[in-house]
């Protein structure tokens, strides 16, 4: 999203993390610009019983928690490190004034946010489908909207059952069990676990 050395000529320096090590914590305040080098970062929250609900995957290249730095208010999730990562932190302050010397890099984090509010638009409503398939075939949809080839069974699902159940908000034996049926459909494929959509 924003070019290395711009980063790191506003002050931003690497921090590396270990998988599972959380970068920040529901209700902290937000204080750095955060983006990952390389790697992979969910966002996520528990419930009171204990069971993750994942708000986002993020990986290389991708900026997390950027909008919050533009209201005080805390941060509604965590971001925990899924495996070992690399994540440029730059203070609040510098990451202001970079947007603002930079005009360009504006336009850059109103796509961004824009794409993020239309991913939490889409979430929002699958959350409302009963039926789990619906549910699993929006999140499959949007993910293979990245995808340039749009024939059946070309895009291989980045996600694990219990990613995809933690996202959907549906129980990982339901998710397993809608994947075996949504295969008997024709409606994605399984080939050595892996799932092609």
């Amino acid at each position: 999203m924003i070019t290395e050395n711009l980063l790191i000529s506003f002050g931003a320096e690497i921090k590396n993390y270990k998988a599972e090590d959380i970068i920040f914590r529901e209700e902290d305040l937000p204080m750095y610009y955060y983006q990952i080098e390389k790697g992979k970062v969910k966002l996520n929250n528990y419930m009171e019983d204990g069971k993750e609900f994942i708000q986002n995957i993020l990986s290389d290249g991708h900026s997390f928690g950027e909008s919050l730095l533009f209201v005080d208010r805390p941060y509604p999730m965590n971001a925990i490190a899924m495996e070992d990562s690399g994540i440029f932190i730059m203070p609040r302050q510098n990451f202001l004034k970079l947007i603002q010397d930079n005009p360009e890099i504006s336009l850059n984090i109103y796509q961004c946010l824009a794409e993020r509010m239309y991913y939490k638009y889409i979430m929002l409503y699958n959350l409302s489908f009963q039926n789990p398939v619906s549910r699993l075939k929006l999140l499959m949809d949007y993910l293979k909207s990245y995808h340039d080839d749009k024939k059946p069974y070309t895009f291989q699902i980045p996600l694990t059952r219990q990613q995809l159940a933690s996202l959907t908000g549906l129980r990982v034996e339901t998710v397993i069990r809608t994947i075996k049926q949504m295969e008997k459909d024709q409606i994605l494929k399984i080939e050595r676990g892996k799932i092609y959509y």
